[in-house]
């Protein structure tokens, strides 16, 4: 049986993006499940213009990158947001991707990490109610990158394995947990109303 596939995906595409830094920390810790298949979605390969057109609920997209990120959203069974917060919100970018695609995102579960101000949780809260009216599942866990570890990880550029922080460890595997519930229940039942 093939496990079950979760994006994690990059929502900045800053040059200097910490984002990148901690979408590699999460996939480590991620890839040493048994139960799920883990990979990195970057936004930097997916240049999509600025949306503008008809939501794609209803009208057909056109935008090869736009057709190649909804492919790939479609192919996933579940997400994991890697999310900047940007002026108490989500990135441009990122909610530019979101707005790409629809259907490819019902009824599958998003998990969050997040960082900078108050460890990206204004962020979170605005992407839990995308999530929502993109008929995803959003889970309750999440990881919060902030005060002194977003410090040093960020600003100093300290790596993870350097700072060893049980703290972040303890609640990237609660949400990946919880992630992988989520997933099993929510593709179950797809699957069962596919056949």
């Amino acid at each position: 049986m093939t496990r079950p596939r979760i994006g994690i995906i990059i929502s900045s595409t800053r040059e200097k993006r910490f984002g990148e830094k901690a979408a590699r920390w999460i996939h480590g810790l991620a890839a040493r499940r048994t139960d799920l298949d883990f990979e990195i979605v970057d936004l930097r390969d997916y240049p999509m213009p600025f949306f503008e057109g008809i939501s794609p609920l209803h009208a057909p997209v056109t935008d090869e990158a736009a057709i190649r990120w909804g492919r790939k959203m479609a192919e996933l069974d579940g997400y994991l947001f890697v999310t900047a917060e940007y002026n108490r919100s989500i990135t441009g970018v990122l909610k530019n991707a979101l707005d790409w695609a629809y259907r490819e995102f019902n009824r599958k579960p998003a998990a969050y990490l997040g960082y900078g101000g108050v460890g990206g949780a204004r962020a979170i809260e605005q992407l839990r109610l995308i999530c929502v009216e993109l008929q995803m599942a959003p889970t309750r866990p999440g990881v919060h990158i902030a005060g002194s570890d977003a410090t040093a990880l960020i600003f100093q550029g300290k790596s993870f394995e350097e700072l060893e922080l049980p703290h972040l460890v303890q609640a990237a595997n609660i949400m990946l947990d919880d992630l992988a519930w989520w997933t099993f229940a929510l593709k179950a039942t797809r699957d069962a109303s596919a056949a």
